[in-house]
């Protein structure tokens, strides 16, 4: 009987040692450990967001400066995930992400999806095609074959092109793969965003493109959220203070070479 008072004495304190430090580690992670935040994004954007592969597997771009920035000033860790671009809204929806930082338009459709933060950059639709294709106006591309980013917004313009002009409308899943195509023979042209195609044309005298002449909100890139998550509140406070104090703009400069 005096032995069992005593293990019974003993799982009593070993229990409550237990207890005090479950408690210490809960209080730790909750005073010294910063949240992770996850970004979805899809690295084939320059300049927005991809991979300098002759350099390091690390993923950089004005999109991942911008979601450092934020994150940082909000007291969050940073956490990137490369993902194929159609399944950036999936992401979010399946609890993958926290938001996602991709170039991405908030679409009609994507609004019913995904919240989206106020717009931190505009750009315009282009017309990518060989220099010798003789694609010089949306009539020229008649019959032929056009690539689209699946998923992308211009895959939708593609088909309102359609509409007009009868098109073969192909899609891939990364940009690369649409110039690609291009060089190879197989599309004869492509419709990227200005800001991405102008980077394979400084790398690539062999290609071409001209703009389309939209609305350029048409095209504007907002951050993506879970439906009714509280981020989308904390990042567009941060966005609108980066625009007035001119860090948004620093951060075009940077990795447009102008302010937008």
């Amino acid at each position: 009987m005096k032995k069992g008072l005593i293990l019974l004495l003993t799982l009593m304190l070993t229990i409550g040692v237990l207890a005090a430090c479950g408690t210490s580690d809960k209080a730790g992670k909750a005073s010294g450990d910063k949240k992770v935040l996850v970004m979805a994004t899809s690295a084939d954007y320059a300049p927005f967001e991809y991979i300098e592969t002759e350099k390091s597997d690390e993923i950089i771009g004005f999109d991942v400066d911008l979601a450092k920035a934020i994150t940082s000033k909000l007291g969050y860790e940073l956490e990137i995930k490369d993902m194929d671009f159609n399944g950036l809204v999936q992401a979010l929806k399946s609890g993958q992400a926290d938001f996602v930082l991709a170039g991405m338009t908030p679409t009609e459709k994507r609004k019913k999806n995904v919240d989206f933060s106020d717009i931190y950059y505009t750009a315009q639709h282009m017309i990518v095609s060989k220099q010798d294709s003789g694609i010089e106006s949306i009539e020229d591309l008649k019959g032929k074959t056009v690539g689209v980013q699946l998923g992308s917004i211009q895959e939708g313009k593609a088909k309102e092109i359609n509409e007009k002009v009868a098109l073969n409308i192909q899609d891939r899943n990364r940009i690369p793969e649409l110039i690609q195509e291009i060089k190879s023979g197989r599309f004869d042209a492509a419709i990227i965003e200005d800001t991405v195609a102008k980077g394979y044309f400084a790398n690539d005298k062999d290609l071409k493109g001209f703009t389309l002449s939209d609305d350029p909100e048409e095209a504007g890139s907002a951050i993506a959220f879970q439906k009714n998550s509280d981020l989308t509140e904390k990042f567009n406070a941060e966005l609108k203070k980066m625009k007035e104090n001119g860090e948004l703009d620093k951060l075009v400069v940077k990795w447009f070479g102008g302010e937008n």
